[in-house]
């Protein structure tokens, strides 16, 4: 064993962790609005709009992410008819596989306000729109904050689904390492490593939020 092997590979490895960090951070930011707009339709009393977003979320969490990152890597350029860089079909792979979790766990927190919040702002002269946005859904968030870092976290352990198409993510950043200099055991060490610290870091923060929203 030659541990020395990962202080020489540092650098790269830090620059696939950001990497990795980076594409979390831009799947959330968009998957996370467009999951509360799903679970808004799924709640609502048209039956033609929570039927859609319900078949939506029903249909993307019954298949595996890798398939739907294929799907818009391989498929999307001959249905356009012009390529697709791997940053874009990854983003948009992993928006659309995301906002379908991140809408199960909004739904479960607006339910979990009560019909009585959203009866008091219709009561009070706000539309069932204005209604969600400024009583229901800040509430709801406060609840939903342990499940929502939580999935955050899923989400930066699915972008090691990009190895797939290798982009520089962190475990292709350790795999690219090993090859060079045929250490694999060390370098998937460490991989492993960083790849619990940033998980354990993120369910601590996970635990305190669930501590301070039932406390």
């Amino acid at each position: 064993m030659d541990w020395n092997v990962i202080i020489t590979n540092l650098p790269l490895l830090w620059k696939g962790l950001l990497t990795s960090l980076n594409l979390t951070a831009v799947s959330i930011a968009l998957s996370f609005p467009l999951g509360c707009l799903i679970a808004v339709g799924r709640l609502s009393h048209r039956p033609w709009l929570s039927k859609t977003c319900a078949g939506f979320v029903n249909a993307l969490r019954s298949n595996p992410l890798i398939l739907i990152l294929f799907w818009f890597y391989f498929l999307m350029p001959l249905i356009i008819g012009r390529a697709i860089n791997d940053l874009t079909a990854l983003i948009v792979a992993f928006v659309i596989f995301f906002s379908a979790y991140f809408a199960e766990i909004v739904r479960s927190g607006i339910q979990s306000v009560g019909t009585r919040q959203l009866q008091a702002g219709l009561s009070s002269g706000l539309s069932h729109s204005q209604t969600m946005r400024h009583i229901v859904l800040p509430q709801a968030i406060r609840a939903m904050l342990p499940a929502l870092t939580t999935q955050s976290i899923v989400v930066f352990q699915g972008t090691t689904v990009a190895y797939i198409i290798g982009y520089d993510e962190l475990l292709h950043s350790a795999s690219m390492a090993a090859e060079r200099t045929v250490r694999p055991i060390e370098l998937y060490c460490a991989a492993a490593v960083i790849y619990f610290v940033v998980c354990y870091c993120g369910s601590l923060l996970a635990r305190r939020f669930e501590k301070r929203t039932y406390s």
